[in-house]
């Protein structure tokens, strides 16, 4: 039974007179009508349904009032996507990814996918290995920092001693690790930075890993200033404490942005499953993975790295299908698109996207330097394609507070904000570039940049120090 009709009974070309006067649907005004003549409840659903094609306008107004996602230039996250992914994810609305005996065939496209990602990141042991799609790299994150935990916390009980007071080690982190911490009772030691760094460097590992340490989280493209740390110096540096003080201590990269840059822009960098001391990657499909947002991945070495005690099994065509996750129902639509963009673009097209970016990341951080008040902390070379930079240390004047509020005007969403201890009284601003975001659109920031800079030529306007979204 259709909704959205205004008619009655009636024929839809007569038009009544008097009280009980009907207008035919096909001649209703959507802002005129409910709810468009009046406000949209708040705090109580409404006690009457209304025509849906009038809801639907209403509520895409307000939702214009949002910041425009291409201008999105804090987030690591996909904006753009193609007709044909946004077909799928519609033919997989009512798909539940937990269901995977209903559903074999997305249960199906979710092992490929891992098997995919075991590939690309090198598992020495592709056959054996296994992963899972989750909501996003936190929870995949935490998976991961679980399944260490657990490892652990078995070793400790074959040698007979206590396990109560287990510790993760890292740099500055993103907040899933701060939250896995918190919610699984582990320790977070988390190094500060030095005065001239942007990540955790090996040589500081010694002063914070002990036998109680469950392992080290290397980052793959800094949340901060989009760098990577140096997971193959890491895990050396680890084989050198192992040797002195018999700490045997696994590494979980936490390659949420890095995971779908590296291995096109950098192949032949050395931080995945060819690194012995990594037992665990997650990435997040919905950033660089190209995916619309939903989808997160982590994928272990091998089966043996993911302790029996987290796996629950379901029935999956008479057979036995491992499961592994913080959530249950979810769509299945972000999976399915996932693997389309597999299928669609290739390691070639995957090359080509990354590598428009990085050109358009590094021409950005050339412009940025040129204009002068800036120092560049990252320069869209050799890791992600994103540029970082600060106010030179003899600048006086504006704030990059300021920048950033004045770049708003425009509807650029330029974060700005402090790094991490030891390096807090350090203010930056970030650009990422993403697919989808030109040479035409950042060339267009760049102009407003110098706008802004005229602008602010006189002192500060005042801006509040409050530190922008930068996750």
């Amino acid at each position: 039974m259709g909704l959205h009709r205004a008619t009655g009974p009636d024929d839809e070309d007569e038009v009544r007179t008097g009280p009980a006067r009907r207008v035919p649907a096909v001649y209703d005004d959507l802002f005129a009508e409910p709810p468009g003549g009046r406000a949209l409840t708040r705090a109580r659903m409404p006690e009457r349904m209304a025509d849906p094609r009038a809801v639907f306008e209403v509520i895409n107004a307000e939702l214009m009032l949002d910041g425009d996602a291409a201008q999105n230039l804090a987030t690591f996250c996909t904006t753009w996507t193609e007709d044909e992914i946004r077909r799928l994810m519609d033919l997989c609305v009512a798909k539940n990814m937990i269901d995977k005996d209903e559903y074999p065939q997305t249960a199906e496209i979710e092992a490929r996918c891992v098997r995919i990602l075991a590939d690309l990141w090198n598992s020495p042991a592709e056959a054996t290995t296994i992963g899972c799609s989750t909501t996003g790299s936190s929870e995949a994150a935490m998976l991961g920092g679980l399944a260490m935990k657990w490892r652990w916390r078995q070793r400790r009980a074959r040698e007979g001693k206590p396990a109560d007071k287990p510790n993760l080690v890292c740099g500055p982190v993103q907040i899933c690790w701060e939250k896995f911490a918190r919610y699984f009772d582990v320790e977070l030691r988390q190094i500060p930075l030095e005065d001239d760094a942007t990540g955790l460097r090996p040589h500081q590992l010694a002063a914070y890993v002990d036998e109680n340490t469950i392992g080290v989280v290397a980052i793959l493209g800094v949340t901060f200033t989009c760098d990577y740390e140096p997971v193959a110096a890491i895990s050396a540096e680890l084989d050198r404490i192992h040797r002195e003080t018999g700490a045997d201590v696994p590494v979980h990269v936490d390659a949420a942005s890095g995971g779908f840059v590296a291995p096109f822009l950098q192949p032949g960098l050395a931080w995945d499953f060819r690194v012995g001391r990594v037992v665990s990657i997650n990435a997040s499909g919905h950033k660089y993975g190209l995916a619309p947002l939903g989808v997160g991945w982590v994928v272990w070495r091998d089966a043996a790295e993911l302790p029996e005690d987290l796996v629950f099994r379901v029935n999956y065509l008479g057979g036995d299908m491992p499961t592994f996750a913080l959530n249950f129902s979810r769509p299945g639509g972000e999976v399915v698109a996932q693997y389309y963009l597999f299928q669609r673009l290739g390691r070639e097209g995957y090359r080509r996207v990354q590598g428009a970016c990085a050109d358009t990341a590094r021409w950005l951080g050339e412009r940025i330097a040129e204009l002068g008040p800036f120092e560049l902390l990252y320069d869209g070379r050799g890791a992600l394609p994103a540029v970082s930079y600060k106010l030179k240390s003899d600048h006086t004047g504006f704030t990059l507070y300021d920048l950033t509020e004045q770049l708003r005007v425009r509807g650029w969403q330029v974060p700005s904000y402090p790094l991490p201890a030891d390096r807090d009284g350090t203010v930056v601003q970030r650009v990422l570039v993403r697919h989808g975001i030109g040479r035409d659109e950042i060339s267009l920031l760049v102009d407003d940049l110098e706008r802004c800079l005229e602008r602010l030529s006189g002192g500060t306007t005042g801006a509040p120090a409050r530190p922008s979204f930068h996750h």
